[in-house]
């Protein structure tokens, strides 16, 4: 049987502006952004769940002492029994697709107290909760674990990549040096800084905002979606290939953000598209290059040189990578491949889990 959330707990806000952080404080300090910050007083003590109500729309589940900005849902246990609060948590981290869905607001989206309240969620027994918590539990132990396992196959894939192709930072090099415009095209994704008109059922208008860079994911599910009609008259709309790459003209400079997979959207002004030219550069070994000691010093150089507003297509385009060839790396392209191949297979794993419970 599906409850109302609002029915079993009680949910209120955080009172603080997101300045009273402080860093060297004691207390967790729970704001929007997906880490909490530190602050030296806190206003709660108590086993609860906290969502993000603007921005990022994150989940994090706490219990003890902390403090909490204004924007932050704080839900606590109301059930007088009934709720087992780790599986709150759990629920709402699969539901938090659904919130950025009922998000609304222009530049910074945000969702409302009857967002939450409202929420369905199928409360089964107290023990059978727990089990469901120990099983995604131990899901989320083994995955962390390979993850662990592929940050070190991450650093053999460089360590290989230097292996067959050369650092030229330390004059290393094995193969020739071309500019990315003469491997790939870097086009200028729309001619403005205009935000569209949204349509929930529309086309994702992808912004460097999607990007994550730490996983190096974009979220094409919590982007913006924009009218398929206004896009056939105002804005560019692209095939992404699989093996393109995004590259933020501010914020993020020096991180392109590599996506594997074919996709349909629309790319915002506030990034550069990059577009490998397969008869003269494989994907996979341009996302090497890009995180090579040699490119990302070149990033940082550009950035540094100008304004970060003023970091553009132009800079991309001369950016310096190796070009060997072809046969060679497709040779480091398989086994590159076969690395990302297991990771999303792990990431798949969970997803289905939490999938098949809630």
């Amino acid at each position: 049987m599906k409850i109302k959330i609002g029915d079993v707990t009680k949910i209120r806000t955080g009172k603080l502006d997101a300045n009273a952080a402080d860093e060297n404080g004691q207390y967790p300090f729970f704001t929007c952004s997906k880490e909490p910050l530190k602050i030296n007083t806190y206003s709660y003590d108590c086993e609860c769940v906290l969502v993000a109500g603007n921005g990022d729309l994150n989940v994090k589940y706490y219990n003890g002492k902390f403090d909490a900005y204004q924007r932050t849902y704080i839900i606590e246990d109301d059930s007088d029994g009934l709720l087992f609060m780790p599986y709150l948590y759990f629920f709402m981290e699969s539901y938090i697709d659904e919130l950025r869905k009922q998000s609304i607001g222009g530049v910074i989206k945000y969702i409302k107290l009857k967002n939450l309240t409202d929420a369905l969620i199928e409360l089964p027994s107290i023990e059978v909760q727990r089990k469901i918590v120990n099983i995604i539990s131990k899901s989320k132990e083994i995955i962390s674990k390979k993850e662990n396992e592929f940050e070190l196959l991450d650093e053999l894939v460089r360590a290989r990549f230097v292996e067959m192709f050369g650092n030229p930072v330390l004059g290393t090099e094995k193969w020739p040096i071309h500019t990315v415009d003469n491997v790939a095209e870097a086009v200028d994704p729309q001619p403005s800084h205009r935000t569209p008109p949204i349509d929930s059922a529309g086309i994702p208008y992808v912004s460097i905002k999607d990007c994550d860079l730490k996983s190096g994911n974009i979220d094409f599910k919590g982007a913006r979606k924009v009218s398929k009609n206004v896009l056939e008259e105002h804005l560019k709309r692209y095939d992404l290939h699989g093996g393109d790459f995004i590259i933020g003209k501010i914020g993020t400079v020096g991180n392109p953000i590599f996506v594997p997979q074919r996709r349909d959207y629309v790319l915002s002004a506030n990034v550069v598209l990059v577009q490998p030219n397969k008869s003269m550069v494989r994907p996979y070994f341009l996302k090497y290059s890009f995180e090579s000691e040699f490119v990302k010093r070149q990033f940082d150089e550009a950035k540094n040189s100008t304004s970060q507003a003023a970091f553009g297509i132009q800079k991309v385009r001369l950016i310096r990578v190796m070009n060997p060839s072809l046969c060679v790396q497709d040779e480091f392209e398989k086994f590159a491949i076969e690395i990302d191949k297991s990771r999303l297979l792990s990431n798949h794993s969970l997803f289905l889990i939490k999938s098949i419970i809630f």
